[in-house]
């Protein structure tokens, strides 16, 4: 998953759940997903419906979202062991974290929560990148977040500050499609324009959600419908650089089977890619 190559390609995948374990046994052409690392035990035998993904032939990438990467402490080497621990089990060609914080002074926001896009902040998350590439069997990729609000003393905008801590870390993105579209909205800014300044050469993979508008805020929610603006930024995002796969990412609230397959078939047709279902 790190070329947008025909032959080094995945296509369109879905967040693997507990909730819906059983629909995306079911999907026939399904060559990747992608499951919370904090959900992954780190001995013992892994989820059965996992690991029978896995005898399928699926590639299962852990996802953290504990890490804390952008935080001004050293990551826990404890979840760092975890996250390593989920590649090894899983046989994972990468694992995926966040480019944010989730906690400070000891105290546990129990949200991802976004960084400043300062030089301090760029250093921080780089040596914290850095700490857990050393102990990983695998590459990382990195996640920007979707924000409501900017931190009032931003150094770098959004592009040249994920731009420079990809050069410095060698990490790959993953590139969150709704965010993009998220952040573009509330910010009042056209969201190619931050597809036009990113090496998305470097995408590993991309997250397609949806979201909701409350009280003039956009939410990237992950329990709404993909809507339509998210998957035309899909076909802007491949018309200039086709990532080699695209993950449907769901977390509550699934709604009934068909709907979920017709999601994926609007993801594939947007991108390009053959159906999975």
């Amino acid at each position: 998953m790190t070329g947008g190559g025909a032959e080094g390609s995945f296509g369109v995948g879905i967040g693997w759940r507990p909730e819906i374990a059983g629909f995306v046994a079911a999907l026939p052409g399904l060559r990747f997903t992608e499951v919370i690392a904090e959900s992954v035990p780190a001995s013992g035998p892994v989820p059965a419906p996992l690991a029978a993904l896995r005898e399928a032939g699926t590639a299962v990438v852990p996802h953290g979202v504990r890490l804390s990467l952008g935080g001004a402490e050293p990551v826990d080497p404890a979840r760092v062991a975890h996250l390593a621990a989920a590649a090894r089990q899983l046989g994972a060609p990468l694992v995926s974290e966040h480019i944010a914080f989730v906690r400070a002074g000891g105290l546990e926001a129990g949200h991802l929560l976004p960084l400043p896009r300062s030089r301090e902040a760029v250093d921080a998350v780089v040596a914290n990148v850095a700490r857990t590439q050393a102990e990983l069997p695998v590459p990382i990729a990195l996640e920007p977040i979707a924000a409501i609000f900017d931190w009032p003393d931003d150094e770098l905008d959004e592009a040249a500050f994920l731009t420079e801590i990809l050069d410095r870390t060698g990490a790959l993105l993953l590139l969150d499609i709704a965010n993009v579209y998220a952040n573009a909205r509330n910010r009042g800014t056209e969201p190619t324009d931050l597809l036009d300044r990113l090496p998305l050469d470097r995408v590993a993979y991309v997250h397609v959600a949806g979201g909701a508008e409350h009280d003039g805020i956009y939410h990237d929610t992950h329990t709404d419908a993909v809507p339509r603006e998210v998957l035309d930024l899909v076909g802007e995002l491949c018309a200039r650089h086709r990532p080699p796969a695209l993950m449907l990412e769901r977390d509550g609230d699934y709604p009934a089977a068909a709907t979920l397959r017709a999601e994926l078939d609007a993801i594939a047709a947007a991108s390009g890619y053959p159906v999975v279902t």
